[in-house]
């Protein structure tokens, strides 16, 4: 398919599972395996500051076992740019962090942080890693991120997932919007955020979408059908085809 938008599948609440007992199991690497076995295009996986589930002998044993590309989703911190520069992913993802939040809540505020997110993003470009920033769809947000370097955005899908009837669609169109601005500014444009089954083929859709990334709906659906089907339910339901 010339026009197939790649699926990142995120594996952080295998880790959830795993840490909940701490024990050894369910195996994250062997979660990775299955997962390119059959047709993730690339593994994501946020080292959060807190450890609540990734942690850091993941991210290093990863690295060895991937065969598509990493996506490391990071905070703009001094130590996770450390950790990345030593792993050296194919992509870094920069996401905004708070330890109180169930998960990230929303974009990055890239004006707030300029002079940090451009020293960043050129320390990670230097050693060839490609990087994203999680963003709002927002078109000024957007224009700063071109401005500092990085050459792929990540939109926020959280609010349109939340939402429904005509909110589903404003947020619909704001996001399809912004994928625009972004295209033409020469960006790369991947998408995610409480992207499931049922709401993920308007977001497949959207001209020039390079990538999802998802997670928690693969993983929850994973405990009925199995991590295999769960993904292959995913990829189905991006292209609109039956199961």
């Amino acid at each position: 398919m010339a026009n197939r938008v790649k699926l990142g599948v995120n594996l952080d609440h295998v880790a959830t599972l795993r840490q909940a007992r701490n024990t050894p199991y369910p195996d994250l690497m062997e979660a990775i395996r299955m997962s390119e076995a059959c047709g993730a295009d690339g593994i994501t996986l946020h080292l959060r500051e807190d450890r609540r589930h990734i942690q850091d002998d993941d991210i290093y044993q990863a690295r060895e076992v991937i065969t598509t590309s990493m996506n490391f989703e990071m905070a703009a911190t001094s130590e996770m740019q450390k950790i990345a520069l030593q792993v050296k992913p194919e992509y870094c993802c920069i996401v905004p962090e708070k330890r109180e939040e169930l998960t990230t809540e929303g974009g990055l505020d890239v004006a707030a942080h300029r002079d940090r997110l451009s020293d960043l993003v050129a320390a990670l470009r230097e050693e060839n890693i490609l990087v994203s920033l999680f963003v709002e769809p927002n078109s000024l947000i957007i224009d700063v991120v071109a401005e500092i370097g990085a050459s792929i955005i990540e939109i926020h899908t959280g609010h349109y997932a939340d939402k429904h009837g005509m909110q589903q669609q404003h947020e619909f169109e704001r996001i399809k919007d912004a994928a625009k601005h972004a295209l033409d500014l020469g960006l790369t444009v991947n998408a995610g955020h409480g992207l499931h089954v049922g709401n993920v083929k308007p977001i497949a859709d959207i001209a020039g979408m390079n990538e999802l990334n998802i997670g928690h709906a693969i993983v929850s659906d994973s405990l009925f059908v199995g991590l295999e089907q769960a993904i292959h339910n995913m990829r189905h339901a991006m292209d609109g085809e039956p199961k």
